[in-house]
């Protein structure tokens, strides 16, 4: 594994904040790295670091003589007179970029839908980003930076660069660092995870997933060491003052529990309660679409084209399409925003809109307020989900700070503009909550809190989001706008994207419907046999083990806590058979973890 790039003990200092504090990183060959944080912390500065373009204060960026490096910035320096062809391609003459079926695969799953001799400065904000996107994938680089690269694009074309960027190199080969706020597209193309915050850079081994399920166990494990300092302060304060006492057995958590852990746990919300809140606030008429349709001034395409749809009280739907697809347009119709040019939409005499857009229009008359006198302006108390909530409680859980309250609003960011908004329409006597792009500049942390906000939501939900697992964890049904019509789908989004990939020609280079995952380290297929393939006599196997090791977990553990009630009787000067009982003890924590790993192996093989 050959080291590419990294830094050494690099401090970055801006003149009011400490961005970067000795942080001493390292990118080696077939590492694909995600980073994350929140905002504000340093992500971008870390990429800029490694690209070149920061210096830092102290400490040093190493790179391995002739890397390569691509970085796709989260601001383009295309040239606007230059062509789309040319500023994805450069200077390289068409019989070799025609010839490379990489660079015709990056060109069909990004630039499909632009002319490639239209001049970049007639492209669109989104076209543009695509465009800059197309040039860093279609060069040949060593370390491929990438500053927030599912910006802007649609579902099926993030689908698209995960499979990409998972399938661009052999295993072992160049490496890949790419801060995003996607965590589905950071689970498909990231092997390893950087965490970004109060200076420092904690790495974490797997995707998304493997990351969350590490800090948690990270921040578990801190509270037990916490906990174990404040008892052995309290030990010694009470030898000071009173002798010696019976040492505390450590805090364990019991594998062998899970089960009537997980049990306990309850629903993310309650679907049939929230659904009672919902008629008794709104009634049972909600918004109904009769043949609504609506039609470009030239009349040649129907951005809807006779869309029948009933919302009712209470449903979460999720509203996918591609970009241009109408996903606006539907909401504007649905909330009376826009008449459409044929059929009619009728909307409940009790139905009381809030919509969050994506550029927060409605924002901006208060950019001459402080963020307090905003919050100031609603006093008002809700319920949500059984509980009471309050501004300044929204606020807090959306991450403002006490100082926070009184910058202006003009000078806040994009995300902490997008979470002051959510703030007050969340406070509105509102009961249809309209959602447009709400991720959007939000970071990892502020989505989690976005989702369990909306667990709570007592009314109708409609969403529109290119972020799947936002979509898939806030609703209860998706629909897809394709060319105009309307289309629920009970398979969800992997059913949207089976339909996008059949109606743009089914298989295609760089189709993520039928690629394949790549091959093992030593070049065999990946042979993980689904439960439903495994033969009876081989279930019966794996559920006799999974019980024996369940016995032998108890047995273990049992034989621990002996181990452990020992040390009370054992003299505080005997530090040998101290040391005898804690090695048996250690002995025995050992042999129960192997044990829950062969019981956990068991029951994932099968599939409980």
């Amino acid at each position: 594994m050959a080291f590419l790039l990294g830094t050494e003990k690099a401090t970055v200092e801006m003149p009011t904040k400490l961005v970067l504090s000795g942080v001493s990183i390292g990118v080696n060959d077939g590492d694909r790295i995600g980073v994350v944080g929140g905002n504000g912390d340093g992500k971008s500065t870390l990429l800029r670091l490694l690209d070149g373009d920061v210096v830092p204060n102290d400490g040093r960026v190493v790179r391995t003589n002739g890397v390569r490096v691509g970085f796709l910035r989260q601001q383009d320096a295309l040239a606007d007179d230059e062509c789309v062809l040319r500023a994805v391609v450069g200077e390289r003459p068409e019989y070799e970029w025609a010839s490379d079926a990489r660079v015709r695969a990056i060109l069909d799953g990004l630039l499909g839908d632009i002319d490639f001799a239209q001049p970049v400065g007639s492209l669109s904000g989104g076209q543009r980003r695509r465009v800059d996107l197309a040039r860093v994938l279609a060069g040949d680089w060593d370390v491929v930076m990438l500053d927030e690269p599912t910006n802007h694009l649609d579902m099926r074309t993030i689908t698209w660069l995960a499979e990409h960027l998972r399938t661009r190199w052999k295993p072992g080969v160049a490496a890949l660092i790419v801060v995003s706020h996607d965590r589905w597209f950071l689970d498909e193309a990231c092997n390893l995870m950087w965490e970004v915050h109060d200076g420092r850079v904690d790495a974490f081994e797997g995707g998304f997933s493997a990351y969350v399920m590490q800090r948690v166990e990270r921040q578990r494990v801190a509270a037990v060491t916490e906990q174990r300092r404040q008892n052995r302060l309290r030990r010694e304060l009470a030898w000071l003052s009173r002798g010696a006492r019976a040492r505390a057995t450590k805090p364990k958590f019991h594998v062998a529990a899970a089960r009537e852990l997980i049990a306990d746990v309850p629903e993310l919300r309650n679907p049939p309660e929230l659904k009672r809140m919902a008629v008794a606030r709104i009634g049972k008429d909600v918004v109904e679409l009769q043949g609504a349709s609506v039609r470009y001034e030239d009349g040649d395409r129907a951005v809807l084209d006779g869309i029948d749809w009933i919302v009712g009280p209470g449903d979460r739907i999720g509203i996918v399409g591609g970009n241009g697809a109408g996903k606006t347009t539907l909401l504007n119709v649905v909330r009376g925003a826009l008449k459409p040019t044929g059929g009619r939409v009728k909307i409940g005499a009790t139905v009381r809109f809030a919509m969050l857009s994506q550029r927060l229009e409605d924002l901006s008359e208060f950019d001459g307020d402080r963020v307090r006198e905003v919050v100031g302006r609603y006093p008002h108390r809700r319920m949500a989900d059984g509980k009471e909530m309050t501004s300044s409680k929204i606020l807090e859980d959306l991450g403002f700070g006490r100082d926070d309250l009184n910058e202006f609003v003009r000078d806040l960011s994009g995300g902490q503009r997008r979470r002051l908004a959510l703030m007050m329409i969340l406070m509105e006597e509102s009961n249809v909550l309209i959602l447009d792009e709400p991720g959007n500049d939000l970071d990892i942390d502020m989505l989690a809190a976005l989702e369990d906000m909306l667990d709570g939501w007592p009314g109708t939900l409609l969403l529109v989001t290119h972020d799947r697992n936002l979509m898939e964890r806030a609703t209860d049904d998706q629909f897809a706008l394709i060319d105009g019509k309307l289309r629920h789908l009970p398979g969800g989004i992997d059913e949207f994207l089976r339909i996008t990939e059949l109606a743009h020609g089914g298989r295609q280079d760089g189709d993520p419907s039928v690629a394949k995952r790549p091959p093992e380290p030593d070049g065999s297929e990946a042979s993980v046999l689904h439960p439903a393939q495994l033969s009876n006599k081989e279930r019966q196997r794996l559920k006799k083990l999974a019980a024996s090791c369940e016995k032998k977990m108890a047995t273990t553990q049992a034989k621990i806590d002996e181990a452990s009630a020992r040390m009370h009787d054992i003299d505080p000067t005997d530090y040998v058979a101290l040391a005898a009982c804690q090695d048996e003890a250690a002995d025995l924590e050992s042999r129960l973890s192997e044990l829950e790993t062969e019981w956990l192996e068991a029951l994932e093989s099968l599939g409980e």
